[in-house]
């Protein structure tokens, strides 16, 4: 029996309301900050074959892309029908699950009617997983720490002891750890519930009715959407830092009638002297995001929107690299696959493209002080986002991820460091007829009375973020360490009283920065976004009067038409 529209609608959305009540209680019930308030994970609902229906709408796509992918490679360990109400598979392997040790994979079966008939995964980054506490530097993934094979974490709702043993015994803070992964336990068990109640409610056996006609719409949405592009191919590459060498990313994308055919042939070789490369499951789930993003923007992620891409990349490139290549930066490579797509497409789809954003430096403190116990906190500030055709680019924000910025109040409250320091930086959006979002400059100070390890992963620092149809690149990212520019990025001992800098990069910009408005120049300088050198230099605006005044007149107007409105 077919659904009607209104009723497919009213049903996927109360999915989706699922997966968001799984988010949420993750949140609340989460022992680290890399999850509980990072937000880096990542839920969603899979049908009674794995496929993915819904996901929650602050969980990271790249995530629950992957799940799918994930679950069918434990089900060849673990077959659907030898599954029991309340066993939970696992695994954080980098090839099967997503692609770096601390990303942890758990997948619930939900049982109706003493059937199969969905199933709720996560993916979530923990706070430790043994090895060595650097991001950038080893020559194989048996120094990032330990891995666990598909397993079961949990056998019909009990823990599995050498499992959970296995885990404490090999990471630094295995109550932290733990404590997620079995927070996460418990927010399958309340998604199982809900996922129960709403097949109760419409009188479902099982929701095998509801995939097809969810996963089956949004396909044939995305196929007419690439059908209405004109067939051929187009060809990008950009050059980014890397670690030790930079990377050069190459990709050809072919529309064929309604399917868009991706090709990586031709990018650099994986690096074994640094933890960049990237499997291939997190290359392909952050390649077909921005196709969906830029052809089917409304439709709730699903497994029909990933039907009509195909992905391939040579075996044993940074984007498709082979065990046990290093990979627990990986994000030095993936942040770089959106604007190389959007920068493919932008002469078939001109003016719908983005440029590239500004990036993330991901950082964390782990010691121990007198003051707090065994601590490890994590924080992930990003710069600012590309600009479009429209629109100017985003103050800084996540991108392409989905993540948030631990507050400054949890940093200090759970580890020795003391926020100096947080500002938007002038001139550090890439200049264009509409401008780069800009990046951000981070000062913490520590105030331990013994040192303890500062991990940093900057981007940007050689090779800036481009801008797209004649605008320019956005600013160089930089690390400074008692006013000292860092170029290796080992372990840093962080000593009682330090100060380290990080000045994360501006987002490129879009078109010709002459063609910017002349209002908008002076709202930028107004704003402290843009100096009135880089008004004269790059936009050709000579502005005669102090920039002070400019902004006190940007307010009159602000409270001005704020007033306009209340009276209206």
């Amino acid at each position: 029996m077919g659904i009607d529209p209104i009723s497919l609608e009213v049903m996927w959305q109360r999915l989706v309301a699922i997966a968001d009540e799984i988010d949420t209680a993750t949140i609340r019930t989460s022992f680290s900050t890399i999850v509980g308030e990072s937000h880096d994970f990542g839920c969603a609902i899979l049908d009674a074959n794995g496929a993915g229906l819904a996901q929650a709408q602050w969980s990271p796509p790249q995530f629950c892309t992957m799940l799918p992918r994930t679950a069918s490679l434990l089900f060849e360990r673990f077959p659907i029908d030898t599954l029991s109400e309340g066993d939970v598979l696992c695994t954080n392997d980098p090839w099967i699950g997503s692609t770096h040790l601390p990303d942890y994979n758990l997948i619930s079966p939900v049982f109706h009617k003493g059937k199969v008939a969905a199933f709720l995964g996560t993916v979530a980054h923990v706070s430790d997983v043994g090895g060595h506490l650097g991001d950038l530097e080893a020559s194989d993934m048996f120094m990032e720490g330990t891995r666990v094979m598909p397993n079961l974490f949990y056998r019909r709702g009990e823990v599995d002891p050498i499992i959970e043993e296995f885990i404490a015994a090999n990471c630094r803070v295995p109550e932290m750890v733990l404590g997620d992964l079995h927070a996460i336990v418990g927010t399958h068990r309340i998604g199982a519930r809900r996922l129960q109640e709403f097949m109760d409610d419409y009188g479902l056996d099982n929701i095998t009715p509801l995939s097809d006609a969810i996963l089956g719409r949004s396909e044939n949405a995305l196929r007419e959407a690439i059908a209405e592009l004109p067939d051929g191919v187009a060809n990008y590459e950009l050059t980014a830092d890397g670690y030790l060498e930079p990377f050069t990313l190459k990709l050809s994308i072919e529309i064929s009638g309604s399917e868009i055919l991706m090709d990586f042939t031709g990018s650099s070789p994986q690096q074994n002297h640094s933890a960049i490369n990237a499997a291939f499951n997190i290359s392909y789930s952050t390649a077909v995001y921005p196709i969906k993003c830029i052809l089917a923007p409304r439709i709730p992620n699903n497994d029909g929107l990933v039907r009509p891409i195909q992905i391939t990349a040579p075996e044993g490139s940074i984007v498709n690299c082979t065990f046990p290549a290093p990979v627990k930066a990986r994000a030095k490579v993936i942040k770089h696959i959106p604007p190389l797509i959007f920068g493919a497409l932008t002469p078939l789809l001109p003016g719908k493209t983005i440029a590239a954003g500004g990036g993330i430096f991901p950082f964390h403190f782990v010691g121990e002080d007198e003051k707090f116990p065994k601590f490890a906190v994590h924080m992930l500030p990003h710069g600012g986002l590309g600009a479009t055709k429209e629109a100017d680019g985003l103050l800084p924000a996540a991108y392409p991820h989905n993540s948030t910025v631990t507050p400054t109040e949890i940093i200090e409250r759970q580890c020795p460091a003391v926020m100096i320091c947080k500002k938007i930086i002038p001139d550090s959006g890439g200049p264009g007829r509409r401008r780069g979002g800009p990046g951000q400059e981070i000062t913490l100070r520590c105030t331990a009375k013994k040192p303890v390890l500062l991990t940093i992963r900057p981007d940007l620092m050689k090779f800036p973020a481009p801008g797209l149809e004649e605008g320019g690149e956005g600013s160089r990212g930089e690390v400074l360490l008692n006013g000292d520019r860092l170029e290796r990025f080992v372990p840093i001992p962080w000593h009682p009283g330090d100060l380290i800098t990080l000045r994360v990069p501006g987002g490129g910009g879009y078109g010709d920065p002459r063609q910017r408005e002349k209002e908008r120049v002076l709202e930028d300088v107004a704003l402290g976004l843009v100096t009135t050198e880089a008004a004269r230099e790059v936009y050709g605006l000579d502005i005669d009067v102090d920039p002070q005044t400019i902004r006190l007149e940007a307010i009159r107007d602000h409270v001005a038409r704020q007033a306009e409105r209340g009276h209206g």
